[in-house]
């Protein structure tokens, strides 16, 4: 594998949620920075021997206003 796909959302109790596309790799971090190590973190611990290259994040907002 060379690449994994991650789904950031901004998390209802502040900072940002990631999960992983097809894996059950899920982390959280309270900025943008602190996510992309911990997702760093659990990739390494998902894929002891062969970890992805790249990984691809893809960025979800969500935005409600009256009609």
């Amino acid at each position: 594998m060379t690449e994994i796909i991650f789904i950031i959302e901004e998390s209802p109790e502040g900072g940002y949620e990631a999960k992983a596309l097809g894996y059950s790799i899920f982390t959280e971090g309270e900025t943008m920075e602190e996510l992309k190590q911990n997702i760093r973190e659990a990739i390494q611990c998902h894929f002891e021997a062969d970890p992805p290259k790249v990984v691809r994040l893809h960025y979800i907002k969500e935005e409600v206003f009256a009609a």
